[in-house]
């Protein structure tokens, strides 16, 4: 296993010594009043390892070093992020592993930002790969970013609903010209808007505000906010009796959580396709492992070391199998939550233009590990209406 203390932990990246085309740069213009990002963001824009052996990209085609990056702050000590499968291959050292034969180097970035901050770097031509939610990836890709996705992973992620404990608020209905909180160009922005318009509301028959995490939860406490759009951490005010949560996806359709996945940018799948098939296929068995059920506890206490406490991954993840939510595979499910994200973005005015998702989406590089690993059959397939194919 790699030594994780002599890896990059940053929340920003220098600036690319490659400058950014004008052109490109006015076509990525964000559009910031939907909170997806500054001008300048997207102008910019077991212990045992359960790897078989590989063959090592060549030589001859070996990237000296890929650049990931993380939609989401690292905490703890050593710096630990969560809730994919993904987070358990960085944890555990399995990407580094798997290059260190061909001599190359794996740096991880991380950013508070979120999405929209990813996408600058991405824009900025500082990373190779990239852990993102659905809306902002939309967004870049709608502007231009040249980019493809090649693995699903930490998918159907609950939302919930906080409101204060006395509120008189019953139902999500109910939240008609109340001031509530989403933080805007995150995955959490398009399930958070399908939820409110299954329920007759728009975004406009609620005072919306652009909170982060941080920001959200300390609103709540101080009443500064009806409601709050958010994930897991509002459980932890509710155990401190500072909120009672109104609303979870957990259990209802998975329309309304939130998807995620792995991009590579083109230029570095054109240049580099063995490392690009490497990593795909280091994160495919990371996922194998992360999803059995016997590795459980370990996942759970590892995603805790970010912060969000155990018992919080457990309630979350009570009930249902880890092969439902890492799962690499981009099944009919996910590509039609896909396509019904890039249709929103542009009905909401959240991003520039529609774009054909089937030829975003590269599963090449997914099915051949697949089919080395003889896992084919190993997750669950969803049909486009959420229910398992063959149930």
């Amino acid at each position: 296993m790699s030594d994780r203390n002599d890896l990059p932990y940053a929340s920003h990246l220098p600036h690319a010594d490659t400058q950014v085309d004008p052109a490109r740069r006015r076509a990525l213009r964000t559009i910031g009043r939907h909170g997806l990002g500054t001008a300048a963001t997207l102008a910019s824009l077991s212990a045992l390892t359960p790897f078989s052996a590989f063959s090592a990209p060549s030589a001859s085609a070996r990237p000296e070093v890929i650049r990931i990056g993380v939609a989401q702050p690292a905490t703890g000590t050593p710096p630990t992020f969560a809730g994919s499968s993904l987070s358990i291959a960085h944890a555990k050292g399995w990407v580094e592993e798997a290059f260190k034969p061909a001599g190359t180097r794996i740096e991880w970035y991380f950013f508070k930002g979120a999405g929209p901050a990813v996408n600058e770097a991405l824009t900025n031509r500082q990373l190779d790969f990239a852990l993102q939610g659905d809306l902002p990836a939309i967004v870049a890709r709608a502007a231009g970013l040249r980019t493809r996705l090649v693995l699903a992973t930490g998918v159907r992620t609950n939302i919930y609903i906080g409101v204060p404990p006395d509120s008189p608020l019953k139902t999500v209905a109910e939240l008609r010209g109340k001031r509530v909180s989403l933080f805007k160009g995150t995955n959490m922005h398009l399930p958070a808007l399908r939820l409110l318009e299954s329920q007759g509301l728009t975004e406009k028959d609620v005072r919306l505000l652009n909170l982060d995490t941080a920001g959200y939860l300390a609103a709540l406490t101080t009443r500064d906010i009806d409601a709050a759009i958010g994930a897991m951490d509002i459980l932890r005010l509710r155990d401190k009796g500072a909120v009672r949560v109104l609303y979870t996806s957990k259990g209802q359709s998975p329309i309304y959580t939130r998807q995620s996945h792995v991009l590579v940018t083109e230029d570095f799948l054109n240049r580099y396709p063995e490392a690009t098939q490497q990593f795909v296929r280091t994160a495919v068995e990371s996922a194998r492992w992360a999803s059995d059920e016997k590795n459980r506890e370990e996942v759970l206490r590892t995603w805790a070391r970010a912060g969000t406490p155990y018992e919080h991954w457990k309630e979350d993840f009570d009930g249902e199998p880890l092969r439902v939510r890492l799962n690499p595979n981009f099944d009919s499910f996910l590509v039609a939550r896909y396509k019904d994200a890039v249709e929103q973005a542009y009905r909401f005015r959240l991003s520039r233009a529609r774009f054909d998702v089937d030829q975003w989406i590269d599963q090449r590089y997914l099915r051949t590990a697949l089919e080395d690993l003889k896992l084919q059959t190993y997750w669950p397939i969803y049909q486009p209406d959420g229910k398992i194919l063959g149930a």
